[in-house]
């Protein structure tokens, strides 16, 4: 029981993967992007970060990489591997969030459909 419970079941997984940015990739997606991005000789680590948090910015993709000037991987590079992202990597989807307002007019609405209904 103890061995079930410190690991994550695959829906934890689906779960938490539907959450992020990667949810809307495919196999081939990871694939075609990993391939790409051989000539920037990027750390496989790097590169499922880059997958997973979808950077798009070079301030987001400093924090992804690790001594990037150190490797030869210069403002220009870091660029490139932006352009591959946006051009190979589909966009998250958008998913609207419900402000305090929406939450309190359902909440309303759900009271007054029950008040109708007794």
């Amino acid at each position: 029981m103890k061995a079930i419970a410190g690991k994550l079941t695959n829906f934890e997984v689906y779960d938490y993967l539907m959450e992020t940015p990667a949810c809307t990739q495919t196999l081939e997606i990871i694939t075609n992007f990993s391939d790409q991005c051989e000539d920037f000789k990027l750390a496989k680590a790097e590169i499922l970060n880059i997958i997973n948090i979808r950077p798009s910015s070079t301030v987001n993709l400093a924090s992804i990489l690790e001594e990037p000037s150190e490797r030869g991987i210069d403002k220009k590079a870091k660029e490139g591997i932006l352009k591959l992202v946006e051009a190979l990597l589909p966009s998250p989807p958008i998913v609207e969030a419900r402000g305090e307002n929406e939450e309190e007019e359902t909440e309303e609405g759900e009271q007054l459909a029950t008040a109708v209904l007794r």
